[in-house]
């Protein structure tokens, strides 16, 4: 038996799959406290109430997934369209230590991947899934980067392992970050420079007026400016030595909107508005890939998986204890932002953010950790990321 949902019917049950992870999430403390994403609460429900009825009486659901492309874009157009360039003077060089310490460890972490899943005898874009583009790049790089790799080299089941490495990373992201940096702050004596209050988390995010009509039509215009042009920059640069995918071209876009029109008041960017069309457009994008999950496709793929993000939690407890730290200057907020990679390096930002809100909660503020890491999680490893990537997938061993 089998049911196939159009368009319209695929982001009914889009929505109501949110419903439904918020909902768990308001009720079951350890999705809440760990800060478990709606979209992939509801999703995976929905994905494995679907699988065990196929295997039970061989039910297929089927879904229409026209929009899941757009909305992936749009999310990363609203990433760059909330990039504020001016912010880098308020992180200074340490930003700029903490890019480079960020890229080092995106390289070290494929590596990892790869000689994992080539020891295991997997196909090493399976190395690749659970390394960076999962890991550090969280559930929307993943998804983005599994449909590629479905489409254009024939791997099975990638969707479900990126989503599964997402998931899990997020998770751990949120119990190893703090014990990590209090571990360091405990061993080297660590304190605050000042005893004064930490800042607001919520002041890195921009703020403004209302959402309003306006703002909505101004920051939807740039939204489908980003998806134009950056599927068109896409199309125009293949075949080159190094590509960079559609999303990428999008955000970069949206990058430019944002600083070019930041001198023009009636053409300025809207960030309220541009963070919740972003939000909404990264729910409905991972609901989307969710629902159309089939888990019985990475079943064999359990104990490997286990195995993966098993090593590369170890990997990065390591690097953010010997590099991390040490690097960023050995004191107290290097201690925080350790913690803080170790939040977005295996899961997102807001894992990073809710690390070290828990850190400076009991140890002292660190406002350095709350300008360098929501900056770098939040935009520019997205950009390192795409980077190291590719210059992965260009080694000889995938064929090119």
């Amino acid at each position: 038996m089998a049911f196939d949902l159009d368009p319209t019917q695929t982001l009914l049950t889009s929505l109501l799959v949110l419903y439904l992870g918020a909902f768990l999430v308001r009720r079951v403390a350890f999705l809440r406290n760990n800060d478990i994403p709606v979209p992939v609460v509801g999703g995976l429900l929905f994905a494995a109430l679907t699988s065990a009825l196929y295997l039970a009486v061989d039910l297929r659901v089927s879904f229409d997934m026209n929009l899941k492309g757009p909305m992936m874009l749009a999310f990363f157009a609203t990433i760059g369209l909330g990039a504020d360039l001016r912010m880098l003077a308020q992180g200074g060089p340490q930003l700029l230590v903490f890019g480079l310490i960020c890229g080092a460890f995106l390289v070290i972490q494929n590596g990892i991947g790869m000689a994992v899943a080539m020891g295991l005898d997997l196909h090493p874009l399976v190395g690749l899934l659970g390394s960076s583009i999962t890991l550090s790049g969280g559930h929307g790089t993943g998804a983005a980067y599994a449909a590629i790799f479905a489409e254009t080299r024939n791997l099975a089941g990638a969707m479900e392992l990126a989503m599964a490495c997402a998931t899990f990373g997020l998770i751990i992201g949120g119990l190893l970050g703090g014990p990590i940096a209090g571990r360091l702050i405990r061993r080297h004596g660590l304190a605050p420079e000042a005893p004064a209050e930490g800042p607001d988390v919520d002041a890195y995010e921009a703020v403004g007026s209302q959402i309003g009509s306006q703002s909505l039509l101004l920051t939807l215009l740039y939204v489908v400016i980003c998806l134009v042009a950056g599927t068109a920059l896409a199309n125009a640069t293949q075949g080159l030595v190094v590509t960079l995918p559609g999303f990428v071209w999008s955000l970069l876009v949206g990058v430019a909107i944002r600083n070019g029109t930041d001198g023009i008041p009636p053409l300025r960017v809207h960030a309220p508005t541009v963070e919740a069309l972003g939000g909404i457009a990264l729910s409905l994008f991972l609901a989307m890939a969710l629902i159309s999950l089939r888990l019985w496709e990475i079943l064999g793929l359990a104990g490997p998986l286990l195995v993966l993000i098993g090593v590369q939690t170890v990997g990065l407890a390591l690097f953010a204890t010997f590099v991390t730290f040490r690097f960023m200057g050995r004191h107290y907020d290097a201690a925080v932002i350790a913690g803080g990679h170790c939040g977005f390096g295996l899961g997102a930002t807001p894992t990073a953010v809710a690390n070290m809100q828990a850190l400076t909660r009991r140890f002292g503020a660190s406002p350095q950790a709350f300008i360098v890491v929501p900056l770098m999680g939040a935009f520019f490893i997205d950009i390192l990321n795409a980077i190291v990537i590719q210059g992965f997938l260009a080694l000889p061993i995938f064929g090119n």
